[in-house]
């Protein structure tokens, strides 16, 4: 009875930005749960986790997307409602772009804005809308620690990730009375390719591994158990809510 309330069998999960790190961790935790996998995301860069969610016995289909292509990912997303059953969407794409705001082109600003939000909204507009025709369906954004808190030198990031907790509230307004609940993860100091520039710094590193109180930075793996309950029936009348795994950051 509990192992089925986290089956995602006969499901079908989108994930973006799902050739490494925390979006390559989501999708194999989510493949190993039982669903077929939709990964979307830059050309080229998701053939190795496409091969092990295949060696794992699950359907997988690979759509190359450039998302700071607002049109791109309009029309990409629109053919893909028609196309798929999904079932979960995992919003997980982003980047972040590390300056003094001073320093923040518009050009600058609005590529981070383009791929961390834009296309966010508009994947979510078009794959959500059938889940609300058939009342039910799970969208899950990937938010961050910078959802409640500035960072430094991180302005559009930190913008981009407010942005994403308040859509994940409005969204979840309009949608959980047609039985689609919308919730957003946020991860805290987790070993990627984004915060590598922190590991490399010895002040930045140390100053951050003293203050989470699990004693280590988190790894991609330590999310999927958060992305499996939110994509699963276990959590039916769970929505509207940003789920923290940050080895007790926060809490400090």
């Amino acid at each position: 009875m509990t192992a089925a309330l986290f089956s995602l069998d006969g499901k079908t999960a989108l994930v973006t930005g799902a050739g490494r790190g925390i979006g390559r961790a989501l999708a194999l935790g989510l493949a190993r749960a039982g669903a077929d996998l939709v990964l979307l995301g830059r050309p080229h860069s998701q053939k190795a986790t496409a091969a092990t969610v295949s060696a794992l016995g699950r359907r997988v289909r690979v759509v190359d997307l450039d998302l700071s292509d607002p049109a791109q990912v309009r029309a990409t997303a629109a053919r893909l409602a028609t196309e798929e059953h999904v079932d979960v969407l995992v919003n997980n794409a982003g980047i972040i772009d590390r300056r003094r705001a001073a320093e923040i082109r518009p050009a600058d600003w609005s590529h981070v804005l383009d791929v961390n939000l834009n296309s966010l909204f508009f994947l979510t507009q078009q794959l959500a809308g059938p889940m609300v025709s058939r009342g039910s369906g799970k969208v899950i954004n990937v938010a961050s620690l910078m959802s409640f808190q500035g960072g430094l030198n991180v302005a559009s990031y930190a913008a981009t990730k407010h942005a994403i907790a308040g859509l994940t509230r409005a969204l979840s307004n309009e949608w959980a009375g047609h039985g689609v609940q919308v919730n957003a993860i946020a991860p805290g100091y987790i070993v990627t390719d984004n915060t590598q520039p922190l590991r490399e710094d010895p002040n930045r590193l140390h100053a951050i591994t003293d203050r989470i109180p699990a004693g280590r930075w988190g790894e991609p793996d330590d999310l999927v158990g958060a992305a499996v309950f939110l994509a699963s029936g276990a959590s039916a009348y769970v929505t509207g809510h940003v789920l923290v795994v940050d080895g007790g950051w926060t809490a400090r």
